[in-house]
């Protein structure tokens, strides 16, 4: 009886031990502060919308920025191991002594556990999110070739720090200098999303972020109708993800599949997207003076929201 006891204890030891380690491996690939890339939201089969993300960003990085290639892969090898035995092993030498040197080379994109169903977050290395992102919808927009099947949403990330409201504001006091900061001037509105996080309010956060930007320049005007440029706050568990795009509106919200409809079926597009978006149809845009005007409005969309974090929170 004994033995037996003793035996269950040995395997649930070994499977507590495996829980830890794989825990331990996943958390080694999730999106963290300080990194940069894109969010890919999808409605479900997360691995058919990382491959398709894969392929899609891979296209066009390789037109603005040229094909990925490995270290020392110029030819220069070769060409030594055409001469003597000598000269090819010190060229092999060589190459080991930099490859050591300049240590493991890290892909162009890494997909990463973004923290919430349904969202997938591809690492960028060595380029501009936001840029690659507004020339793969531009392109789409231009051609209407429908390049991804499962793939709903892709937002440029070109920023991270803590999901809690005074990092955000420390960090957002730098980060939007760039668009905001006089003389630097435009229109602009406010799009937040808070996935697995309780702990903001998402009034609080856009009064904070539009008294910033009203700080930076007083022309900074918010415009809900055809803004200029947009900052996205994206919100995953304790991670906030941060980029200020241009032609948010004209490309749908960022939305891949949207933006490859003709426009004279705009009435349709409409009913169709309610479908399609359907775990990112709260994006919030809003402004202090909207407040004011419709507080009903703004309560009636909180419940929504924490709604949608619940859902989102299914299976953690």
């Amino acid at each position: 009886m004994s033995a037996a006891v003793n035996e269950s204890r040995k395997r649930s030891k070994k499977r507590y031990g495996a829980s830890r380690q794989n825990k331990r491996h996943r958390g080694c690939r999730e999106l963290e502060v300080g990194m940069q890339g894109v969010l890919i939201t999808c409605n479900m089969n997360e691995r058919k919308c990382t491959a398709e993300a894969y392929n899609l960003l891979s296209e066009y990085a390789d037109t603005l920025y040229g094909p990925e290639r490995a270290p020392n892969c110029d030819g220069s090898s070769s060409e030594e191991e055409e001469g003597n035995g000598d000269d090819a092993e010190a060229a092999l030498e060589k190459e080991v002594a930099q490859l050591k040197a300049s240590g493991p080379k890290e892909r162009r994109f890494q997909a990463l556990d973004s923290g919430a169903n349904n969202v997938i977050f591809i690492k960028t290395h060595n380029l501009e999110p936001d840029k690659l992102v507004h020339h793969i919808l531009s392109d789409l927009h231009t051609t209407k070739k429908k390049k991804s099947r499962v793939i709903l949403r892709m937002l440029p990330v070109s920023g991270t720090c803590k999901a809690f409201q005074e990092d955000m504001e420390k960090y957002l006091t730098t980060f939007l200098e760039t668009w905001f900061k006089a003389p630097n001037h435009a229109t602009y509105q406010v799009a937040f999303k808070a996935r697995n996080s309780s702990h903001n309010k998402r009034d609080e956060i856009i009064k904070s972020i539009a008294g910033l930007v009203g700080k930076m320049n007083p022309k900074n005007k918010v415009d809900l109708t055809n803004p200029e440029l947009t900052i996205i706050v994206e919100v995953i568990k304790s991670v906030c993800c941060l980029s200020v795009v241009s032609d948010y509106t004209m490309y749908r919200k960022y939305n891949v599949q949207e933006v490859t409809k003709e426009e004279t079926s705009k009435p349709e597009d409409s009913r169709v997207t309610t479908t399609s978006e359907k775990d990112d149809s709260e994006v919030v845009e809003t402004s202090q003076e909207e407040q004011k005007v419709d507080p009903e409005e703004s309560e009636k969309d909180k419940p929504e929201v924490e709604k949608e974090a619940e859902n989102d929170g299914e299976g953690e």
